[in-house]
């Protein structure tokens, strides 16, 4: 898998390293086939979901990172998130053995149903994804007349 990830450190049985390496180059699909977010809470729900799959220390370790949510997100995050990351990540097929690469084409309905993975309950977006689109085309305007003008 080509990546930008940093090659692991500090385990010496090469095994165990690969592992580790896998474990992190695969993160970013795990975030795509449970539909979450990139944001604290969302990843603090994934880093349980890998916990309860996966076993890993590392994973338990992150979720310390509650104490960056405010009292509102950490309610939701223990009320739904966690119930909801642990039942699904310790039943779902082990997310290491899939190899992700062979994957790019299955439907992921499909594949979600073959994982044994379920929707999380649903994110709370931080704006709407017109919204989003839009601002992102506003700065792709802004860059072009930028570059125009050079």
């Amino acid at each position: 898998m080509l990546t930008s990830i940093a090659q692991v450190c500090y385990i010496d049985d090469p095994e165990l390293a690969y592992v580790m390496q896998r474990y992190r180059e695969c993160h970013d699909f795990y975030h795509a086939l449970c539909g979450l977010p990139v944001s604290v809470e969302y990843e603090l729900a994934l880093k349980v979901f890998e916990l309860a799959n996966l076993g890993l220390p590392s994973a338990a370790l992150s979720t310390a990172a509650v104490i960056r949510l405010n009292a509102t997100k950490r309610a939701r995050f223990l009320s739904e998130y966690v119930p909801w990351a642990l039942r699904c990540g310790s039943a779902a097929q082990s997310m290491i053995t899939v190899y992700w690469e062979e994957r790019w084409a299955q439907d992921l309905g499909e594949l979600k149903e073959e994982l044994g993975v379920w929707d999380p309950p649903p994110p709370k977006w931080r704006r709407p994804l017109s919204e989003a689109k839009e601002a992102t085309a506003r700065r792709g305007q802004a860059a072009e007349l930028g570059g125009q003008m050079s």
